[in-house]
This record gives C-alpha cells, structure tokens and sequence, in this order.
C-alpha cells in the first residue's frame, strides 16, 4: 500500500497551470478544463500504475498547461514486453472512460454535451499521443518496434528522425488547419524541444543502455543473437551493435580463417571495469 501512496506523492502541477485555471473561471470554461485535465492526469496514472507494477523508478508525474507527462529513470533498459505494456498502459485508459462516459449517458446521469465533449476529449488526447513522434506514446512504440530489427543505437537515431520528419508535417497541417493557434504553438514548442533534448542525449542514453546491460538483473529470456566481428574492430564499434531483447555471442575473425568466440559480458567487463576504452577485439582475444 506504501508504494502506492508514494506514487501518488509524485504527482507535479506545473505553475503556469494555475494560470491557465485562473484564465479558465473568468472565462467561464473551467469545466471543460477539467474535463481535459482528468482524461490527462488519467492517461498518465495509467503509465505510473503500469511502471509501479514493474518496479520502475518512477521521477514525477507532472500535469502541464498543455498535458502531462510521467518522468521515468527507464529509458531503453527493461525487457520489451514489458516497455510495451507500460506505453499502452496510458492509451488503454480512453477506452475504458469512453465506454464509462457512454454508460453514465446512457442512464442520464450527465448531459448530452458533456458526453459528446468528454469523448472528443478523450479522441483526441488518444489520436495525438498515437502520433510517431517522440516523447510521445507513439512515438515509443515506433521505438520499441524498431528495436526489434536494429541494434539500439540505430533504433533510437531511427525513432527521433522519423520523429522530426513527422513533426514537420504535424507543424504544416497544423498551420494549414489552425493557424496561430496558441495553443499548437506550445505543443509544438514542446515536442521539438524534447527531440531535440533526445537527440543531444542520445550518446548518453546508449552508455546507459550498456550500464545496465552489464549491471542490470536480467530476468527475461533473450534470444541468442551471434555477432561475427573483425579482430581488429574497436570495443565500442562492437558494442554498437547490441540489441535489446538478445544475448550476444561474439565470433571473432581473424586473418587466417581462425574463429574465436567471447561473451558479451568479456567485452563489458573489458569496457566498464577493465577501462580498455579504446581496445580492439583481438586484445580480448589474447587474454580470455
């Protein structure tokens, strides 16, 4: 029960939302601020509760002027199964409160225009966190499914410039639809600064992703994925190639035809503990 009364604690409120509060009484629109802003801190429970489930370490949950977002220390280094049920934790949520919405209206407990603004509410919020743009809920997954066929540096340099790409777009029907929309204007704002945050990060994020490779509990079954490697290729050029959800097995070529295999774990070791930063294979080849 504690862990849930903390997950609780984490909850933010964005100063500038009370502004938008304020704005929202004199403006007599309060209650479909509300509306909004319940379906957003919904979505985002809906994260935080799957995280908790999982152990996550789970930052902050911050509702902002514009929506929320669920802060999380994970990024990249869970089982993909797992990632996966925690990004569809967030969208799952609108189908639940459409169909609750549709019942309370079908037993006249709220109005018609309360639950035709309620489920548009809910559309939209779903449509727009399913677009393929980081940090949102799609753009995510197009992550998670990336990692299936790349190594996770490539993946994720994938992900963001594909993000970009459809941000751009985003922008342009966006201009073309509602233009000088104030509102559009900071949510855009807001997405190209996560990308462009991701991107400068995205070295950072890989280290991170080796870290806990190497010191990260590993519960879940990996497939047993071979690496073939020149023996004069660099560490790092190697672990380059790391794939998440795989066990790497690394079979190292040599001049003569000759054939080593080394583990994973040797490279790590060599790179983490050992400070062979700018090693090749073939040094590890001699000592293991």
């Amino acid at each position: 029960m504690n862990k849930w009364i903390l997950l609780f604690k984490q909850i933010r409120i964005h100063p500038l939302l009370w502004l938008v509060v304020g704005l929202a009484v004199i403006t007599s629109h309060f209650n479909e601020l509300f509306l909004l802003l319940l379906i957003i801190f919904v979505h985002e429970i809906g994260h935080a509760v799957a995280a908790q489930f999982f152990s996550w370490r789970i930052k902050s949950i911050v509702l902002l002027p514009f929506g929320g977002v669920a802060e999380m220390d994970e990024h990249g280094n869970r089982p993909l199964k797992e990632e996966l049920m925690v990004i569809l934790a967030g969208p799952i949520q609108h189908v639940w409160m459409i169909a609750a919405a549709f019942l309370c209206f079908e037993w006249q407990l709220v109005t018609p225009e309360y639950f035709s603004l309620f489920v548009q509410y809910n559309l939209m919020i779903l449509l727009f966190n399913l677009l393929p743009i980081w940090p949102l809920d799609g753009g995510k997954l197009v992550f998670l499914y990336l990692s299936y066929f790349y190594a996770f540096g490539d993946a994720h340099r994938k992900a963001l410039q594909l993000s970009i790409f459809m941000l751009i777009l985003f922008l342009i029907a966006s201009l073309w639809i509602l233009p000088f929309n104030i509102n559009i204007c900071i949510i855009l704002a807001f997405l190209l600064f996560s990308l462009y945050y991701e991107w400068k990060q995205r070295r950072y994020i890989f280290m991170r992703f080796l870290l806990e490779r190497y010191y990260g509990k590993h519960s879940e079954l990996r497939k047993l994925k071979p690496l073939v490697v020149q023996e004069s290729e660099p560490i790092m050029k190697v672990l380059e190639k790391f794939q998440r959800g795989c066990k790497h097995s690394i079979i190292v070529e040599t001049g003569n035809k000759e054939k080593s295999v080394l583990d994973e774990n040797e490279l790590l070791h060599a790179y983490f503990a050992e400070k062979n930063v700018s090693a090749q294979i073939s040094d590890l080849v001699y000592v293991y």
